[in-house]
């Protein structure tokens, strides 16, 4: 990013900033980005394990020019979107883009993006969270970093809980008294994110303590966590006697940072060699580490927070991709090849009843093959009959469902991640060709993120809410001969909507 001379500066409330101008200030298309701006102090030392502290003021102008620190420490490569890891301890940061740096009046719809990475990892330092399209189409936009696995939501008696969940709250506070400054509005602020960073959208969208920072939602492919105390507990004690220490605060501050990171792997891995263990704990048990329920912030199941109206005034749009999960299983087509369907789903759906109307509801995927039904059937359990139930559970309240259903013509699936740059409308960014191929369909991507920005700036992304048409739901890039609008698009997950 060339800086300009005149680099834009703005003042927030603990002091100023400086930013760095992407093309010509005043230009069609031009806009300024403010990197690595602290929301709190660095989570270490005695700060570590505790809840965010907000930062001190500072004197003279903060550069901003280039990305901060953040939580993440080297890339595990767990998905396929490029997110850097920057060294440092001041990990809690937000990234803000505009096009109208300084003009509080200017009163600009904001985007707040929470990144994914299974809580675990994950940097909002990607290229493809830049905020340059959204900046064109006269919205600003924030993304955000949070503490990441143990440190951010293990169970550590004596610490505060859910402290990455406190890390998201303490940022869009930040959102609401600073954004202002940047061009932005702090009563039309929609929060996003994709896989974990979904799942951390519908945490939010359903904590009663949260409900005063934002006004719509988005969420992507979202994998929410919801781990149960005694699961969390399980975890605490396990990882304590992995490194040798007491299950308390002051134990699990004597282990540094990385090798604790390395024992969180272990602890949270099943201890059955077999392959598809790790894969049945998924299915059975969700993710290890992530929002907990701790009768505190999280009083109680996403699900049934919002089935008990929390949120019911936030418009939500949500959705999944076709095969999130389809290319993993892909990898062992050939071990599968001759093994049937029915046979091998047996291994992850013990009832036979289900077994069989899955199949029978899936007979397009079931002719793909044996790994292309267990990619679909994985995908539908984790995170596309999740899109059905929280439409359904959320009842009357304003809610848009959708699927991303383009194939990539590198990978053969519309798998996770794939959707990311589309919405981002950031199809040249570093890294798109190896998922999305050299051609990437640019009026795909006009559409999905034409319908992010009617959703942010106008409240509504254009096509019929479930309320009003149950089952209806917008197909982004699925066969030409099929309408844009299906009317039960997610009618194959039917089989696995048991009550709950």
């Amino acid at each position: 990013m060339a800086q300009h001379p005149d680099s834009p500066i703005v003042t927030i409330a603990p002091g100023d900033v400086r930013g760095v101008w992407r093309g010509e200030p005043g230009a069609p298309g031009s806009s300024a980005a403010f990197l690595g701006i602290p929301f709190a102090k660095a989570p270490v030392g005695e700060l570590r394990f505790g809840a965010p502290v907000p930062p001190d003021p500072w004197t003279g102008v903060l550069d901003a020019t280039r990305y901060a620190a953040t939580a993440q420490r080297g890339d595990p490569g767990i998905t396929l979107i490029p997110e850097p890891s920057i060294p440092g301890d001041a990990t809690l940061n937000v990234n803000v883009f505009t096009p109208v740096p300084g003009e509080a009046d200017a009163a600009l719809p904001v985007l707040v993006w929470i990144h994914g990475g299974g809580f675990i990892s994950g940097s909002p330092a990607s290229p493809w969270y830049d905020g340059r399209a959204f900046n064109r189409d006269g919205v600003v936009t924030v993304t955000l970093s949070y503490r990441l696995g143990f440190d951010g939501f293990g169970h550590i008696p004596g610490a505060p809980s859910n402290r990455g969940v406190r890390d998201w709250l303490a940022a869009l506070e930040w959102v609401q008294e600073n954004v202002a400054a940047f061009g932005g509005d702090p009563s039309r602020v929609t929060i996003a994110g994709q896989s974990a960073g979904g799942g951390a959208v519908l945490t939010l969208l359903g904590m009663p303590a949260a409900q005063h920072l934002f006004h719509s939602a988005w969420a992507l492919s979202s994998a929410i966590a919801d781990v149960s105390p005694e699961r969390a507990r399980t975890l605490s004690a396990k990882l304590a006697n992995l490194a040798g220490v007491a299950p308390t605060r002051e134990g699990f501050a004597s282990v540094p940072e990385e090798r604790l990171h390395e024992l969180q792997e272990q602890a949270s891995s099943p201890d059955d060699p077999n392959p598809l263990a790790g894969i049945l704990m998924l299915l059975q048990d969700g993710l290890s580490l992530g929002p907990a329920i701790d009768g505190d912030l999280i009083a109680q199941p996403t699900l049934e927070s919002l089935r008990s109206g929390v949120g019911a005034d936030k418009p939500l749009v949500l959705g999944a991709t076709d095969d999130e999960f389809t290319m993993v299983t892909d990898s062992a087509k050939g071990k599968l090849r001759f093994v049937p369907a029915s046979v091998a789903l047996t291994k992850l759906q013990p009832t036979k009843a289900i077994r069989r109307a899955y199949l029978a509801a899936n007979a397009a995927q079931r002719r793909k093959g044996t790994a292309a039904v267990l990619g679909r059937y994985v995908t539908d359990v984790v995170f596309r009959s999740a899109v059905v139930r929280i439409a359904e559970v959320r009842g009357d309240a304003t809610t848009w469902v959708y699927r991303f259903a383009w194939s990539s013509p590198k990978q053969g699936w519309a798998m996770h991640c794939l959707d990311v740059p589309f919405w981002f409308d950031c199809l040249d960014a570093e890294g798109v060709p190896e998922i999305a191929g050299d051609a990437p369909p640019r009026r795909l991507a006009a559409a999905v993120h034409g319908a992010v920005v009617g959703l942010i700036r106008d409240g509504d992304p254009g096509w019929p809410a479930w309320a009003i048409q149950p089952g209806a739901t917008r197909v982004f890039g699925g066969e030409a001969s099929r309408p844009d609008v299906d009317a039960d698009g997610y009618a194959s997950v039917r089989p696995l909507l048991q009550p709950t």
